[in-house]
């Protein structure tokens, strides 16, 4: 079996925009007729012509005429044959990751299995989910968070994340007292509500200084907050440990770095205990499973990132699934994300089943995709 051609989707993305306002997927299309499905997340981004661009010249050079089977090679010429790929970051890394996904789809087709089943086989019957806690209003009157959380409870939820400290730029900095005791007048409101039938993660984006984040963390710590993502700007690991080592509070990071060079060096340091990789960013579905495989040897968890599309989405799912250290999937969708699949991945009382189709376990709905095709 080779790969034949390339074929790039995008998808004008409904509100709320869950994982941006357009979607990038990519079709690897082999000369079996089995056509693999990825996607390059795009975040925010308004114009997507660099990204469909980079997809497909990388499929030029090295993807077409190869075989789908060939993963870690593809891999790795992708990867390291030229310099100026050897530490792409958030750039190329993510359309390696969507082309990598498209093979692993492709193989689960060809053999009738889904991914997991080819990364050691299921580990778990069902994925605890969390999502983000609304917050209009708590701001203002911190008892409304103790009334949201009541209802994700009766919804079946048993965690949730939330974004305390706004705005995100400029960052790093520091916060006021009376800020930091503000967001704890929140916390308590929602421990009041629930007591301990939810977890609470603290949702920043590298806001704060290494003092600011260990005040902060101080002040939370009676909360037993699930975690303190990105408490610094995640590229100076050595600060994060700092954080780390201060706090009772297990810090949270990972979905801004790529390959398992990035994440050796956390798990290294200490900076972290919940690795909050991004299947779709960080180098794809095999470089995942290799972090999470890293992240187990150092008794770290997974936590895999979701600001994406359903096809990455649905990737993670795989990760999840066969990962003995996996510890929660953020699941940050809106109704699109299940209407364009044929047979939508299942959510319910928070939780996922992973599915049991081969490849990615998702067909792309094809009149749901010429609806909102961009």
């Amino acid at each position: 079996m080779k790969i034949t051609d390339v074929e790039t989707i995008v998808i004008q993305n409904i509100q709320p925009y869950r994982g941006g306002r357009y979607w990038l997927f990519v079709q690897l299309i082999t000369d079996e007729g089995i056509i693999g499905l990825g996607e390059r997340p795009s975040g925010n981004a308004t114009n997507l012509d660099s990204q469909i661009s980079l997809v497909k010249n990388l499929c030029q050079q090295f993807a077409i005429g190869t075989s789908p089977f060939d993963i870690e090679s593809l891999w790795q010429r992708i990867f390291a044959s030229r310099h100026d790929y050897r530490h792409p970051g958030l750039d190329a890394t993510p359309a390696l990751s969507a082309i990598e996904m498209a093979c692993w789809d492709i193989v689960g087709k060809a053999l009738n299995q889904p991914i997991y089943n080819l990364l050691g086989g299921r580990v778990h019957d069902k994925l605890r989910a969390y999502a983000y806690m609304p917050t209009d209003g708590i701001w203002e009157n911190p008892e409304r968070a103790g009334e949201i959380a009541t209802r994700l409870v009766e919804d079946g939820n048993t965690a949730c994340k939330f974004d305390p400290f706004q705005p995100l730029f400029p960052h790093p900095r520091d916060f006021p007292l009376k800020t930091i005791r503000h967001v704890a007048k929140i916390f308590k409101s929602i421990r009041d509500a629930v007591g301990d039938e939810l977890e609470i993660g603290i949702g920043t984006h590298g806001q704060f200084s290494t003092s600011g984040a260990i005040r902060v963390a101080k002040e939370l710590e009676e909360f037993s907050p699930f975690w303190f993502e990105e408490p610094v700007p995640p590229e100076n690991i050595d600060e994060m440990a700092r954080v780390a080592a201060h706090t009772s509070i297990p810090i949270a990071t990972g979905e801004r770095l790529v390959t398992k060079y990035e994440f050796a060096e956390l798990l290294k340091k200490q900076a972290a205990q919940i690795l909050q990789l991004d299947v779709g960013q960080c180098g794809g579905i095999l470089e995942s499973k290799k972090i999470a495989s890293m992240a187990e040897a150092h008794y770290a968890l997974i936590a895999p990132h979701m600001y994406c599309g359903p096809v990455a989405a649905a990737a993670a799912v795989q990760l999840d699934t066969c990962s003995p250290n996996f510890l929660i999937q953020e699941f940050n969708a809106n109704d699109l994300h299940s209407e364009i699949f044929v047979e939508p991945i299942q959510f319910e009382n928070g939780y996922i089943t992973p599915p049991t189709g081969p490849g990615l376990g998702v067909e792309l709905d094809e009149s749901v995709v010429a609806k909102h095709r961009a």
